[in-house]
């Protein structure tokens, strides 16, 4: 089966040797995150390409102000070569991101991420108002990292995000890591706005598992949501084999129909593939 990966990460080097080094340092504090493919950019798309992946969502996003604009430009760039590639862009609450980002629209970007977390900002900001305004217009999906694992930042938490979703009620959301820690929550939030989507990033892996495990009812609340998961996976960012995500998601015990929409057609349609 072709799978589309709407949570895969590709930046500039400078930006992605950061990422990594983070990680070192979450080894250094006890806890086994071992990057699985930290490779170069062209053995991470042939790892990509080997396990099925026709098409992806190259995520960036910026740890503070001013470094938006020249990641879209970037990402812009990446997916113009890269043919499973779709073009994608970023924000941060600062001025002027309602401009950018309707530059980055304009241009193409059929993607959004914004990492509430590592961003440090509040997705509640005035100077966000724009933005997620334009892209519950242009019915574009943003990933949004909102919840409070692996740690809790000032602005995540669901009910947080769920102040937004009541302004912009047709913003077409994908909750990233489905919330975690609070799985629960974000089926909730799937269930009450018509446009919000879970991804599957690092969820029911036995890495998280460990430390946060699926809650009861799991299993027949996805299968009753099927249509609104997709398939993310964090990659290359991730201490285990891509497989490890897929084969997580095939233990939940999805007829055929709903696990073909998970790891295909749900994301090629957020992603417009069709286009």
């Amino acid at each position: 089966m072709a799978l589309v990966d709407v949570h895969v990460h590709f930046m500039p080097q400078n930006v992605l040797d950061k990422v990594w080094a983070y990680f070192d340092r979450v080894r250094e504090s006890g806890v086994d995150w071992f990057i699985q493919y930290r490779t170069d950019e062209n053995a991470r798309l042939t790892a990509l390409r080997e396990v099925g992946v026709s098409a992806f969502a190259p995520l960036v996003y910026p740890h503070k102000a001013g470094m938006a604009q020249w990641l879209n430009d970037w990402v812009a760039d990446f997916a113009a070569r890269v043919p499973e590639a779709v073009p994608t862009g970023t924000f941060y609450a600062e001025p002027g991101a309602e401009a950018y980002v309707r530059k980055a629209l304009e241009a193409g970007a059929r993607c959004f991420k914004s990492h509430v977390q590592v961003g440090g900002y509040d997705p509640r900001d005035v100077l966000l108002d724009g933005v997620w305004g334009q892209l519950a217009e242009a019915g574009v999906p943003v990933v949004v990292h909102c919840g409070d694992g692996p740690y809790p930042g000032e602005h995540t938490g669901l009910s947080i995000f769920d102040e937004v979703l009541r302004q912009h009620p047709r913003l077409t959301a994908v909750i990233a890591h489905a919330g975690m820690p609070d799985y629960s929550g974000a089926l909730d939030l799937v269930e009450r706005y018509p446009n919000v989507h879970v991804d599957t990033t690092m969820v029911g892996v036995p890495f998280v598992e460990r430390m946060t495990p699926l809650p009861p009812g799991w299993r027949s609340r996805i299968a009753g949501l099927a249509d609104r998961v997709v398939l993310g996976t964090d990659f290359p960012n991730i201490p285990y084999r891509y497989e490890v995500q897929l084969d997580a998601i095939r233990s939940w015990g999805l007829d055929a129909a709903a696990e073909q929409a998970v790891l295909h057609d749900n994301g090629a349609r957020l992603l417009q593939l069709s286009r």
